[in-house]
């Protein structure tokens, strides 16, 4: 399976880890996170090279990790530090150390060339900082789909109106046209509902009474951030650039691809109301995870559906221009990502 390894995943939030072993799987790659006694977070290959037990079966040792089969004991930076009953050690007694970041409460783990870990390419939004907003965490939602379907699902406004009918969409805005735009490598499809009756999630927090001017904006940053910006506001005809006026919400999703069908969708929420009240937050929560429980159904049973017939292709209709253009992003992204790979390969010399 191939993935953009060049890139920042999220491999959870900051509460998720602590002195304690944390086994992880990104990419198809086995990782063990942990926490050293400074608080920095640690990501090591979850494989001792010796007998390959993972080292998330032993134990930490100060800031150091040992193998739980025959005592080796490497270091934060990968090195091994310790084999017991000889003095040496092997110069091929590693494992590799993945770059990680923290920041806003989560934890961001680089998955490629350790050389390119930019922190500056970490996702950010203003709203994280700013006043009038508050911010609040989500679960690490399993989903058995490919990451790519998972994705999909988080730049298609369409399939609100079919999938969630009581909690974020209604039948108001099946046939409102989808408009789709580039900006850069970000693919934002959008759409306003106007003066229509709300939906579910506004209608239990936004205490709107008659009909609202509602909208979605679904920005997906490659390979594997989605931001869907949606709210309501009971001033119709209000402009599109003051979305701010009304009741605003961020859903975001952090994609963490496992393998080739099975995905974790890390999620979360920032808000414009009630933002002193934790308990609305957790009630916001409480209906996010309603609606998530149905896309996760609708995509785990697209894969498996795909996996009994992997040669059939899928037709595409007029509401699957974002979606198209996201594959097409991530696809030429790899294909760079190989191509720098193999001018390595051809530039080392030859012995």
């Amino acid at each position: 399976m191939e993935y953009v390894r060049n890139a920042w995943y999220v491999a959870g939030w900051s509460d998720d880890f602590n002195r304690t072993l944390k086994p992880l799987t990104i990419l198809e790659q086995g990782v063990v996170c942990y926490r050293r006694e400074s608080g920095e977070v640690v990501a090591l290959e979850d494989r001792c090279p010796h007998r390959y037990l993972p080292l998330s079966k032993g134990r930490v040792l100060g800031d150091d990790v040992q193998c739980g089969y025959h005592g080796m004991t490497f270091g934060p930076d990968g090195r091994c530090v310790r084999v017991p009953g000889q003095d040496n050690l092997p110069s091929s007694a590693h494992v590799h150390r993945y770059p990680i970041q923290e920041r806003h409460g989560i934890v961001w783990i680089w998955m490629g060339a350790p050389e390119k870990a930019d922190p500056c390419e970490i996702f950010d939004m203003p709203e994280f900082d700013s006043n009038g907003w508050a911010v609040h965490f989500g679960d690490h939602l399993h989903i058995g789909s490919h990451y790519l379907n998972v994705a999909e699902n988080l730049c298609d406004p369409a399939h609100v109106s079919f999938v969630h009918p009581t909690t974020l969409g209604n039948a108001a805005s099946e046939d409102v046209p989808i408009r789709v735009v580039r900006e850069g490598d970000v693919v934002v499809t959008s759409r306003w509902i106007r003066n229509a009756e709300p939906v579910g999630f506004f209608k239990a927090f936004g205490n709107f009474q008659g009909h609202v001017d509602r909208w979605h904006y679904y920005y997906l940053h490659p390979p594997c951030t989605s931001v869907i910006d949606f709210g309501s506001s009971s001033e119709l005809g209000l402009d599109e650039e003051d979305r701010d006026q009304g009741m605003r919400i961020f859903a975001l999703h952090f994609l963490t691809p496992v393998d080739a069908t099975n995905t974790i969708d890390h999620w979360m929420h920032i808000r414009n109301a009630a933002t002193n009240d934790d308990g609305a937050g957790d009630r916001m929560n409480e209906l996010f995870r309603v609606a998530f429980a149905e896309d996760k159904e609708v995509l785990e049973a697209i894969q498996a559906e795909e996996l009994k017939q992997p040669e059939r292709r899928s037709v595409r209709i007029a509401i699957d221009r974002g979606p198209n253009m996201y594959r097409r992003i991530v696809s030429d992204m790899i294909t760079a990502e190989k191509a720098i790979l193999q001018t390595a390969v051809d530039e080392k010399p030859k012995a």
